[in-house]
């Protein structure tokens, strides 16, 4: 790779910039054109020469590809798209203004016009609009020797060539999937068919969703896997690479969610000041409003907490425990369900397996809660009064509940979210912690008027 200098990007000049990179791989040049502002990386893209830029606008991680087709003129936007991949394309239509799309989609070349209104019908997130429509197929009939001449031929326009799709010569529906490496050592003479293993080819539904083409991928070691419609005819893969790209990308949102705001559509540096005020915000003003409960929970118990000053010394360890209980869940849950290594319908399994989680773990904190009020009274590091050994027992039985609590609550709300049609990953890390630190201040009050009722109370 060689080292190209990132001038500033007022004092860029397009055209030197464009000289200098174009020796470079494209996932270089993107890195470089990244650091520059879209009117700069647009400029630049336009000054190199056309084979590099379709490969650089073709690289996922550029960023604003949109922006930047939609500021270049419409042929030479045109030139490049029809260069590009089939379902990079849409990705970057999918983005565009409506009197853009209008405007240059009549521009492209037929074919991959045809192949981008396909994509553009199936849902976002969907296996079909994940999928390319460069893949190699051959018809049964064929042999090896033909079918590998025909792959000589056609690798330049596909985006992969390791599995090649055989097909019912009268119908076209989908016989087998054969993997190139098995029909580089096939016998040259043999029908193609007679290479390829006798398994039906694990394919997917366009309407599938992108996490069941990339459980598939994973489960069955595939490179790439046939999208087949209701007639069984191919009409496009998803790739092992595409896979990857959609779960960096969605494995960002989540992350995002996950930290309680909307996931951003732009980069960190380039989003804007107000944008990013308005994606933190709405959740961090849900999120304190629901604290604000919490408050409300401590006013209730305001004639215990005078009576028995101690119980203030121990609330935070409560509610950060059945916060972290929680959100432990939480996470465990969300991922499961993104895994498919269960289902909606085994909540209640999900519960009776966190219920004696829940109890042991809390068992575990109490525990240490105990034995931690014993040693600093014992050693007299600090005093809590006549009653510390109920104070303990209060703090060790409110640990058990609290943590028993958070984990039912973190297991058990992603389902309750996609039940109702939304993200489990909107169950938030500091959405359950909330959640939790309420129900475990009336936990925690309610044990200690059990326990030191007569007492202290």
């Amino acid at each position: 790779m060689s080292e190209t200098t990132i001038e500033s990007p007022s004092t860029a000049d397009p055209a030197e910039l464009a000289a200098r990179l174009a020796g470079d791989r494209p996932a270089d040049i993107v890195e470089a054109l990244n650091e520059h502002n879209p009117e700069v990386a647009m400029a630049v893209l336009l000054n190199l020469p056309l084979e590099v830029a379709v490969a650089v606008l073709d690289t996922p991680s550029l960023g604003d590809a949109a922006e930047l087709v939609e500021a270049m003129p419409r042929d030479r936007a045109a030139a490049l798209l029809s260069g590009m991949s089939a379902d990079r394309v849409a990705d970057i239509f999918h983005s565009l203004g409506e009197t853009t799309r209008s405007d240059l989609l009549p521009r492209l070349d037929p074919e991959t016009r045809s192949a981008v209104r396909q994509l553009l019908i199936y849902p976002e997130n969907s296996a079909g609009a994940l999928m390319t429509t460069e893949f190699v197929s051959v018809p049964a009939t064929w042999t090896a020797a033909q079918t590998l001449q025909h792959v000589r031929m056609v690798e330049r326009t596909r985006e992969t060539i390791y599995a090649i799709y055989i097909l019912d010569p009268r119908t076209k529906v989908l016989l087998r999937a054969l993997p190139l490496r098995r029909l580089i050592s096939a016998d040259p003479d043999l029908p193609v068919l007679a290479a390829a293993t006798p398994r039906p080819a694990v394919t997917v539904s366009p309407y599938a969703s992108a996490d069941e083409a990339a459980r598939l991928i994973s489960k069955y070691d595939l490179l790439a896997i046939p999208v087949i419609d209701g007639t069984g005819h191919v009409i496009g893969i998803v790739t092992v690479d595409d896979v990857i790209d959609e779960m960096i990308k969605r494995q960002n949102e989540e992350v995002q969610r996950f930290g309680g705001m909307e996931a951003l559509d732009e980069s960190y540096i380039d989003i804007s000041f107000a944008k990013m005020i308005r994606k933190r915000a709405g959740w961090l003003c849900a999120l304190f409003l629901s604290e604000m409960l919490t408050a409300s929970a401590m006013q209730g118990f305001e004639g215990e907490l005078e009576k028995a000053l101690v119980l203030t010394l121990f609330i935070p360890l409560i509610m950060s425990s059945g916060g972290n209980s929680g959100s432990q869940a939480t996470s465990l849950l969300i991922r499961a369900l993104a895994l498919r290594q269960v289902g909606l319908a085994e909540w209640w399994r999900v519960a009776l397996r966190e219920l004696p989680a829940g109890l042991a773990l809390g068992a575990i904190l109490g525990g240490i809660g105990v034995a931690r009020i014993a040693i600093w009274q014992l050693l007299g590091i600090f005093d809590y009064g006549p009653y510390w050994v109920l104070v303990a027992l209060t703090v060790g039985l409110a640990l058990v509940g609290v943590v028993t609590f958070g984990s039912l609550v973190g297991s058990l709300l992603p389902f309750l979210l996609r039940a109702l049609g939304f993200d489990p990953a909107a169950a938030s890390a500091p959405f359950v912690a909330t959640l939790v630190d309420v129900s475990g201040l009336v936990i925690y009050f309610g044990v200690a008027a059990m326990i030191l009722r007569g007492t202290l109370l």
